[in-house]
Formats: C-alpha cells, sequence, structure tokens
C-alpha cells in the first residue's frame, strides 16, 4: 500500500500517519520526492480497510500496489530516483560510463587501464578483485591487494570505484574500498545474501540473473530495498537464450520496461551481454538509445593477454569510438556523456 501525504505537510503529522501504520502491523518506507512524500506500507493484510489511512490528517491519497515489488515500483516514488555518488549522479541527465578491465592484475595494468578510461570520459572505474569463475582452475582475482591496487588508481585518477561482492563475509572488507557494489548475476537470486546487502552503507549495482525474468529482477532488488538501503541500480547485463551466436543474449527492451515500472536507475553491460568485442560498441549505442542511464564495460590496454574475459575487453581506441558515438546518441534523445 502507497500513502501519499499533502504537499507542506507537517512532521508531527507524518510521525503520527506512520504511528497507525505501525499499529496497524505494516513495515514503513519513506520517500520524500520533489512534491510530495510518499510512505510505502509493506505487510500482508487482505482485511484491512485502507479507508482507516485515507481519512488520517494530512494524507492525499491511498494506492493499493498490486505489483508485487513495492519500494521498487513507480508507485512508491513518481519520479526517476537520481543517485550522487561523491559528486557522480547516477539517473539525471548525464548517462555515466563506467569502465576497466574485468579483473585487477597489477599495479601497472589498473593505473594505465584508469588513465585511458579517465582520459576518454568514464566517471567510474570498474575492475573485479574476487572473480566468480566457472572452472575454479581459472585466475580467481588478487582479493585485497586488488581492492587496494583499485583505489588507488581511481584516487589518482579522480575516479569512483564499483567491484564486485561475492558474499556477506566480503561486505565490510569491500565498503572500505568501493564506492558501489556490484552484485553479480550469479548472486542476483541469493536472498540471504540479498537481505545482508540492505544493511549496506554503499549503493549496490544489481545484474540481472542468467536466466530472471523482469519481474524476478525487481523482486530482488526489492529484498535490498526493503532492507533499508534504498540505493539500488539495476544492471542488464544478458541472459541465457538458445541462441549460441553470442555469448549472452543483451536484452535491449528490458530498458524502457524498467523505465515504465521502476523508479530506480538502470545500467547496461554491453561486455557481457555480448560477449564479444565488435559487438559492444553497437550494443552500447542501443543501450543509450534505449534509455539506460548508464554504460558499463570492460576496456584493457592488452586484451589478448587479460587474465580475465580478454575476447570481450575494448581495446583503448575502441574504447575512445565508443564513447564518440554514445555521445552522439546522448545528445540526440537529450542527454549527455562526460
Amino acid at each position: 500500500m502507497i500513502v501519499v501525504l499533502e504537499s507542506g505537510i507537517a512532521e508531527t503529522q507524518i510521525e503520527e500517519i506512520i504511528r497507525v501504520l505501525h499499529d496497524h502491523k505494516f513495515d514503513v518506507h519513506r520517500s520524500t520526492g520533489v512534491q510530495h512524500t510518499v510512505l510505502g506500507a509493506i505487510g500482508v493484510h487482505p482485511e484491512f480497510d485502507h479507508r482507516q489511512i485515507e481519512l488520517l490528517p494530512g494524507v492525499a491519497e491511498v494506492l493499493r500496489v498490486t505489483e508485487p515489488f513495492k519500494l521498487a515500483s513507480h508507485a512508491f516514488k513518481r519520479e526517476g530516483s537520481i543517485f550522487d555518488i561523491g559528486g557522480v549522479k547516477i539517473g539525471g541527465p548525464e548517462v555515466v560510463v563506467m569502465a576497466g578491465p574485468c579483473a585487477v592484475e597489477s599495479e601497472e595494468q589498473i593505473f594505465k587501464i584508469a588513465k585511458l578510461v579517465k582520459d576518454a570520459g568514464a566517471k567510474i572505474l570498474r575492475g573485479g578483485a574476487f572473480k566468480p569463475r566457472s572452472s575454479p582452475y581459472s585466475f580467481q582475482g588478487l582479493g585485497e591487494d586488488g581492492l587496494k591496487l583499485l583505489r588507488a588508481a581511481a584516487n589518482e585518477f579522480q575516479l569512483k570505484v564499483v567491484t564486485e561482492v561475492m558474499d556477506k563475509s566480503q561486505i565490510d572488507l569491500i565498503e572500505k574500498y568501493a564506492d558501489i557494489l556490484q552484485i553479480g548475476a550469479r548472486n542476483m537470486q541469493n536472498y540471504t545474501f540479498l537481505k545482508d546487502l540492505g544493511k549496506a552503507s554503499k549503493p549496490v549495482m544489481l545484474k540481472r540473473g542468467l536466466a530472471a525474468t523482469i519481474e524476478e529482477w525487481l523482486m530482488s532488488a526489492e529484498y535490498i530495498l526493503s532492507g533499508g538501503n534504498q540505493q539500488v541500480i539495476l544492471c542488464e547485463r544478458g541472459i541465457r537464450t538458445f541462441e549460441t551466436a553470442t555469448r549472452n543474449t543483451m536484452d535491449i527492451s528490458a530498458i524502457p520496461v524498467i523505465k515504465k515500472k521502476s523508479h530506480l536507475p538502470i545500467v547496461a553491460d554491453p561486455s557481457h551481454g555480448i560477449g564479444i568485442r565488435d559487438k559492444v560498441i553497437p550494443m552500447a549505442r542501443a543501450a543509450v538509445a534505449a534509455g539506460a542511464d548508464g554504460i558499463i564495460v570492460e576496456v584493457h590496454h592488452d586484451p589478448d593477454h587479460a587474465l580475465s574475459d580478454g575476447a570481450q575487453s575494448l581495446y583503448p581506441d575502441q574504447f575512445s569510438q565508443m564513447m564518440k558515438e554514445v555521445r552522439m546518441i546522448a545528445r540526440a534523445i537529450e542527454r549527455s556523456i562526460a
């Protein structure tokens, strides 16, 4: 249930409405918008008469939410969410570019890549310190040493950091170094882990599962939101279909669908979405045109010798070309890219 409050309502009235909702055994989540404050009342009470709330002083409207995801829905927050991450705003008019290697391999590597993505216009440095690999014999990352290198390189070139956290035991450690916690596709439906992320202090970027529907994806976001962390960024990274021509099938249609259903920002990952280097730029263009709030891509100065996912990592000149092209697309839809 969504409770829309009157414009200019006093704080004491808001507190009284929240108290009444708590008395009726609802969990309450508050969202303050440009024009109205909205309360999300979460709970299953089939016999509850919503008019008990509608008649309270200061209540403008009470809405029943039919979608199973409540806090992620546009009914809860009518305008799109914008998250300010140290001056980098995700969800606003600027399309934010995140770029870097699949994995942090060495100090020389990450500093070199950080400089080239910064020079081309990226705002956020991506890179894995802990790598979830299909084979236990593949490179697993440098761990905390990789996090330290990632943070140092980002600081040197005035970038923010996004990196993957794989389980509860890593949250506190990664929060020391990262600005955004990335949740990989394999963990999208790890609900116990998602509840823990609801208590995290940093924004969470939630990647879509390998075969997840959009509703399942939004329900996973709901776990984090209901835990108290309101800064959730969705990331479309391709899904597994019967098609074998590409590593995954990049679902560009998910971007406008999410924009219709949810207030949460959405980022596109064409590197994983397609898995083939020469297809990444066209998919990045398409994602921006479809309304993505950000693009996250893999870039490596020597991808032929990368320790992880070299085949989908862009060469530096390709990344510069991608930035040039997506800037033109952004301008055409009245948005911008640095």
